[in-house]
C-alpha cells in the first residue's frame, strides 16, 4: 500500500469510532499499529490528528500519512553474556538481569534501538531462534520489564514457539515473583483484581480500574521494620500477564514496589538516622516458571535465587 493514502467515511460509518472503522478498512494492519499511528498523528481526519475514539460523522476524509507497517528493525547479534538455566533444541530459559529489555522499542536510531536487548544477546547465543508471530521479536513469548529481573522462556524454534504461545493464552504457564514492597500489609494474603489500562495522559504508566481485566494473588513472606523502615516481602503469582501488572497492583494497594519511582516509590530510601539506601532498580524478580514442554509435554519447573543487589537490599534493611 502507497501512503499518503486517503480513505473516505460513508453515511453508514456515522457514529463510528476511528479505530473500528481503520480496522475495518485497513484490514492487513494489525490493531496495535494503527494505535501506533494514531498516537504518533500519522492519522489525520479532515486534515487534523485525531484520537482512536472519535466518532465519524460519515463524510470525513481520513488519511493514513504514515508506513501502514513499521520499519523492521533488523535486529543484530551481540557478545553479550546470558545466565542460561535450561536449553534443549527447542526451549531455553534464561535468567534476565535488571537494566536489559527483552526486545528492542522505539528510539532515535537503528543502533539507539537495536542494541543491549535480550534479542541480540539470543541470536548471538544460538545463532537463531524462532520468527514467532512478530519478526521484530525473535524467539520471544513473553516479556519483563527493563528493571525487572529473572526467568524468561525462549522459543528456539517455530513449533516451539506456537506451543508455549498456547500455554500463556490458556494460562497454562505459572510464574512466580519475589517483590519487597514499602509499608505494611494488612493482610497476610489477598487477591487484587482490578482491570488495568493506558494511562491517557502519561503514556509510560499503566492505571488500575479500567481496561483489561487482570488478577494477582500475593502472600506476605516476612514484614521488616528496620532502620530504613518498614517493608513487606511478598510472593507473587499472576493469573494474566498485563503490563506492569504487578507494580501497578500493589501501587494500588498503598504499597509500591521498592524502586519503582514510576509508580510512586522512593528513589531512595531514608532512614530515620538519617541513613539512606539507594536500589537503582525495582525489587521486583520473576523466581520461578513451571510450563509443559512444548514438544514432549513433560512438565518443566525452573527457579532463580534472587540476585545479589535485592538480596544485599534486604540485609541491610533489616538492621
Amino acid at each position: 500500500m502507497d501512503y499518503p493514502h486517503q480513505m473516505k467515511a460513508a453515511a453508514s460509518d456515522a457514529g463510528r469510532r476511528l479505530d473500528q472503522f481503520l480496522v475495518a478498512q485497513l484490514p492487513d494492519v494489525s490493531r496495535s499499529r494503527l494505535q501506533q499511528l494514531i498516537e504518533s498523528s500519522q492519522i489525520t481526519v479532515d486534515g487534523h490528528p485525531a484520537k482512536a475514539a472519535l466518532k465519524l460523522r460519515g463524510d470525513e476524509t481520513v488519511t493514513l500519512l504514515g508506513p501502514p507497517q513499521p520499519p523492521p528493525l533488523r535486529a543484530m547479534a551481540e557478545d553479550i553474556a546470558l545466565d542460561v538455566v535450561y536449553e534443549d533444541e527447542q526451549v531455553a530459559v534464561i535468567n534476565k538481569p535488571a537494566g536489559m529489555m527483552v526486545h528492542a522499542g522505539a528510539g532515535a536510531s537503528d543502533a539507539a534501538r537495536n542494541r543491549g536487548t535480550l534479542v541480540n544477546a539470543l541470536l548471538h547465543r544460538f545463532g537463531a531462534v524462532s520468527a514467532g508471530a512478530d519478526a521484530l521479536r525473535p524467539g520471544i513469548v513473553h516479556r519483563l520489564d527493563k528493571q525487572t529481573s529473572g526467568l524468561v522462556v525462549v522459543a528456539k524454534t517455530d513449533a516451539a514457539h506456537r506451543g508455549l504461545a498456547n500455554q500463556f493464552a490458556e494460562r497454562a504457564v505459572h510464574k512466580t515473583y519475589i517483590a519487597l514492597l514499602h509499608g505494611w500489609l494488612k493482610q497476610d494474603s489477598g487477591t487484587v483484581r482490578s482491570a488495568i489500562g493506558r494511562d491517557l495522559k502519561r503514556r509510560t504508566r499503566m492505571v488500575a480500574g479500567r481496561g483489561r481485566s487482570a488478577v494477582t494473588h500475593y502472600s506476605v513472606l516476612k514484614r521488616i521494620d528496620g532502620g530504613l523502615g518498614k517493608f513487606t516481602l511478598v510472593e507473587v503469582k499472576i493469573e494474566t500477564g498485563r503490563t506492569h501488572q504487578i507494580r501497578v497492583h500493589m501501587a494500588s494497594l498503598g504499597h509500591p514496589v521498592v524502586g519503582d519511582t514510576l509508580y510512586g516509590a522512593a528513589a531512595k530510601l531514608r532512614g530515620r538516622s538519617g541513613t539512606t539506601a539507594t536500589l537503582g532498580r525495582n525489587f521486583l524478580h520473576a523466581a520461578a516458571i513451571e510450563f509443559r514442554h512444548p514438544a514432549s509435554g513433560r512438565p518443566i519447573k525452573l527457579e532463580a535465587a534472587l540476585p545479589a543487589e535485592l538480596e544485599e537490599l534486604l540485609a541491610r534493611i533489616s538492621r
